[in-house]
């Protein structure tokens, strides 16, 4: 896995080269530096020390960030991000997103960064335009964001294993996706290449995915409370984790219920209810409805003719 001037397997690694059985032993490969200890930092950190590469250091600051340090990364001392950078030959930037861009203008600013890092960061909404100021000082250049989501805890090593991660490098770079590549490997997950002008819409993607469905399956158990169910996790999983699986399966031929079948009367009777029971939840509805609609004929499972009165009841309860 080794690229031009960039080699995952860090310096002095040749496995052609006969070596003794001291020198045979398994070494890190790549110093890594780790900015900082959050959730996905602490995570990515132990699954590189996992495949072999030393933390070198690690930034963390609050209660939290240092406990999972102690869980997740119990040898990496706790540095400022200059010295965490300036020690690693692979730098792992995890901050929010609107934080990236001030670190890396701030570690370039302080010499922290060199010709022959490779510098990453984990942000799903940014490419590698906002590591520029790294790639200008000399370092290699790649966006990794794992398309899962993370509690920072031991368990989320192993669910790795199930996750794709996206991987940006500079356009034509084949180098930077090549290492984007193997690093994704080596936590244990699948690597999917998105080109640079793509990753503000594939963000977008999991962001309405799988956030937004987590506010409809809470507000879907709030309607359940409210009707008397005391455990709507126990109704909701079965019926949830078909829709799911039907849907990755067969795409908009998954749709059903009473939008996809054209029951007007019953839209409408799920408006009255909504109305006055969760007027909340109401324009949520409609507009999913909505698009279901629209869906459900584009695919073939509602009749345009059918369609025309289930969206003028939606219309009517906006």
């Amino acid at each position: 896995m080794s690229t031009d001037r960039h080699d995952v397997r860090g310096p002095g690694t040749d496995p052609d080269s006969p070596r003794s059985a001291a020198e045979a032993r398994p070494r890190p490969r790549l110093r890594v530096g780790v900015i900082s200890a959050g959730r996905v930092g602490s995570v990515l950190g132990a699954a590189l020390h996992r495949a072999g590469h030393e933390v070198g250091a690690v930034a963390a600051v609050s209660d939290a960030a240092l406990n999972r340090v102690s869980l997740l990364l119990p040898d990496a001392p706790v540095r400022p991000p200059d010295e965490v950078a300036r020690q690693a030959d692979l730098v792992l930037l995890a901050v929010p997103d609107d934080a990236l861009g001030g670190l890396v203008r701030g570690l370039v600013s302080a010499e922290a960064l060199r010709s022959g890092q490779i510098v990453v960061h984990t942000s799903g909404a940014h490419g590698v335009a906002v590591l520029e100021p790294a790639a200008n000082a000399g370092a290699l250049p790649v966006a990794l964001h794992p398309a899962m989501t993370f509690t920072g805890r031991p368990e989320d090593l192993e669910r790795l294993a199930a996750a794709t991660v996206a991987v940006t490098a500079r356009q034509d770079d084949e180098a930077g996706f090549s290492v984007g590549a193997a690093l994704a490997v080596e936590l244990g997950a699948e690597p999917v290449r998105i080109a640079e002008e793509s990753r503000k819409l594939y963000h977008t993607a999991l962001t309405h995915g799988s956030n937004h469905l987590i506010t409809l399956v809470n507000e879907s158990a709030q309607l359940l409370r409210a009707a008397g169910v005391e455990s709507p996790d126990r109704v909701l999983a079965p019926i949830l984790s078909a829709a799911l699986d039907n849907s990755l399966r067969y795409g908009d031929r998954a749709i059903t219920g009473p939008v996809s079948r054209g029951d007007a009367g019953t839209v409408r009777d799920h408006l009255d209810v909504l109305g006055e029971s969760a007027p909340d939840v109401l324009s949520g509805y409609v507009q999913l409805a909505k698009r279901t609609a629209d869906r459900a004929v584009s695919s073939g499972m509602l009749r345009a003719d059918d369609a025309v009165g289930v969206n003028e009841v939606l219309d009517g309860g906006r």
